[in-house]
């Protein structure tokens, strides 16, 4: 019984001594200036954008498909049997305007020829004959007749059949040359060579395909615009004496290379497609198999479009991610808290959202990821260098 009263009487003094340590610890831990300095190390940190105004033209970008202005069937308007064909008709082969790429045999048109003129000459046989006959009938009225000599008299109907008859003649052998003419089958513009349909010696019916062409100097894009898009546009749609179409930029990537192409807008189509509502814009490109020197602007190749649109003050840019569903970014005032903001997004443009209203020069937006986002909170800055410019 007298050991368990001497423990515990030596025990009773370290454990005041361990408490006493115990709350000078606290006291230096939870001092006013420590909860301090912990609290501001679990403030969230944020990344800013400061909101700079400025003047943009803006953009329309959409996509289309590279077409020639003009793509047609050649096609044979006489019959017969094919004699040549040029060694450009072949798919992929040039040939310039009025060039003959086709001949058919011409000897039957030859011979129609000859017959037409055989007709001409008897023809104007006749109709001389006719003139003399009607010259001698006045002659013998004018010394046995007496009155008015009626025009059968005078062989007038007989003239003018004779004269329609050579009429006649002549139409004949100008449709027998326009027939031989046709025997060469020309191209009517410079260009290149879709496909081939036929083969020398083939015999061809009027109205038959040859093949299949295209001309080269001009290329055509057909480029889709939503009617909210054309807001952005100049476009000369009420104004079609002196018309001021916007340039575009085309581009594409082939073989991992970026290229582009100059282009312009010529003309809009005359309504809206009805199937999906948009304005269809044709754009065009002068010369396109030399636009690249190291690459041709290919029929069939799609490319990316840019075109100009107008110009455009007091507009902010800023990245897509700053701006959410409600269309409301967070700021972070001079205290360093969060206020939320409606602004008016103009519209999208690549990763960036261009704002025309609700912000103001100077102000810090957030960019970084703030999950649980509430207004008021206090935050820290981690980077306030960068400013919301636009840089193409």
């Amino acid at each position: 019984m007298s050991l368990k009263r001497s423990s515990v009487k030596t025990l009773l003094p370290v454990a005041v001594l361990l408490g006493a340590v115990g709350a000078a610890w606290a006291m230096i831990e939870l001092r006013p200036g420590r909860i301090s300095q912990d609290a501001q190390a679990i403030l969230p940190v944020v990344q800013v954008w400061r909101a700079e105004p400025q003047t943009l033209r803006l953009t329309v970008e959409t996509q289309g498909v590279v077409t020639p202005r003009e793509e047609i069937d050649l096609i044979a308007q006489v019959g017969g049997q094919v004699q040549t064909v040029h060694p450009a008709l072949a798919s992929g082969g040039f040939f310039a305007a009025n060039e003959v790429l086709v001949r058919i045999d011409p000897r039957d048109y030859d011979y129609a020829i000859a017959a037409a003129e055989a007709g001409v000459a008897e023809a104007q046989r006749v109709l001389i004959n006719e003139k003399a006959q009607a010259e001698q009938a006045l002659s013998d009225w004018q010394a046995l007749g007496q009155g008015e000599a009626g025009d059968l008299a005078l062989r007038k109907p007989q003239l003018a059949e004779a004269q329609a008859k050579l009429s006649a003649a002549q139409a004949e052998l100008a449709k027998a040359g326009l027939n031989r003419s046709r025997c060469d089958i020309r191209a009517p513009f410079a260009g290149r060579v879709l496909n081939k349909r036929i083969g020398r010696g083939q015999f061809l019916s009027p109205g038959s395909p040859v093949a299949r062409i295209y001309a080269n100097d001009v290329a055509e894009i057909r480029l889709p615009i939503a009617v909210d898009d054309l807001a952005f546009l100049a476009l000369p749609l009420t104004n079609p004496k002196n018309p001021q179409w916007p340039q575009v930029r085309l581009q594409a990537e082939i073989g991992g290379r970026s290229l582009q192409w100059p282009a312009r807008i010529v003309r809009s189509e005359a309504a809206l497609d009805s199937d999906n509502g948009q304005l269809f814009l044709i754009a065009q490109v002068d010369d396109p198999e030399r636009a690249v020197a190291t690459m041709p602007l290919f029929s069939g190749l799609f490319v990316q479009a840019q075109i100009e649109g107008i110009t455009r003050d007091k507009l902010f840019v800023l990245p897509r991610a700053s701006i959410n569903n409600l269309q409301q970014v967070k700021l972070v005032n001079a205290d360093r808290r969060l206020e939320l903001r409606q602004v008016r997004v103009l519209r999208n443009q690549g990763g960036n959202s261009i704002v025309s209203a609700g912000l103001t020069a100077g102000e810090r937006v957030v960019v970084s990821e703030l999950p649980l986002a509430v207004a008021g909170m206090q935050v820290q800055i981690a980077d306030d260098g960068d400013s919301g410019v636009l840089h193409d």
